[in-house]
């Protein structure tokens, strides 16, 4: 199984030092980019899918991706849209154009929240020391997307490939995710 398209969107941050790089997993800052908040009914969505450069899923917890953009299950009638950071104005544009008065809702939500790309072959371990779904790849293959609890925080998990997960975080919430990201991280390293 090969790790999905939308790689080179999520990706770390070049500019940060990792928070965390141990022989079995890392913990990085992923590049911000941009995020929209897509609501709309079954009428909308091929139209915004065409504007936005890629199908919106209707599977749950699925994603669908082609270079530079992602769009991700969130409900029956919600999707996060990705694109890179500098084409926010491009794609919302595009999408608010296509639909003109077609009822839907769309909402920049760039600045909401933060992401840190885990990988490594302890990944689904270390994640699973607040998150309790099961990761395995069977369980949670290579691109499936939910909304979860990693401890106390609400979290957006994501699988980008066999080994590697974004875990997007409101900004408030971060440092907490990361903190205990790492702390656990530690514990594993002593072990």
């Amino acid at each position: 199984m090969s790790d999905l398209v939308a790689n080179d969107l999520i990706t770390p941050d070049a500019g940060e030092t990792p928070l965390l790089s141990l022989p079995d997993v890392s913990i990085l800052k992923a590049v911000p980019v941009t995020r929209l908040s897509y609501r709309g009914r079954e009428a909308s969505l091929k139209a915004a899918g065409e504007a936005f450069g890629v199908s919106l899923p209707v599977k749950p917890l699925a994603c669908e991706t082609a270079p530079k953009r992602a769009a991700l299950w969130m409900g029956p009638d919600e999707w996060t849209l990705l694109a890179p950071e500098e084409q926010l104005d491009t794609v919302f544009q595009a999408i608010e154009s296509k639909l003109g008065d077609t009822p839907h809702a769309l909402v920049d939500v760039s600045h909401r929240s933060l992401a840190v790309i885990v990988s490594g072959s302890k990944a689904e371990w270390l994640l699973n020391t607040g998150i309790f779904i099961d990761l395995t790849l069977d369980a949670f293959p290579v691109g499936t997307v939910t909304r979860t609890i990693f401890h106390k925080a609400p979290v957006l998990l994501w699988r980008t490939g066999p080994d590697t997960f974004m875990v997007e975080a409101w900004v408030s919430f971060m440092d907490y995710v990361s903190g205990l990201l790492v702390q656990s991280a530690q514990e594993l390293q002593a072990a």
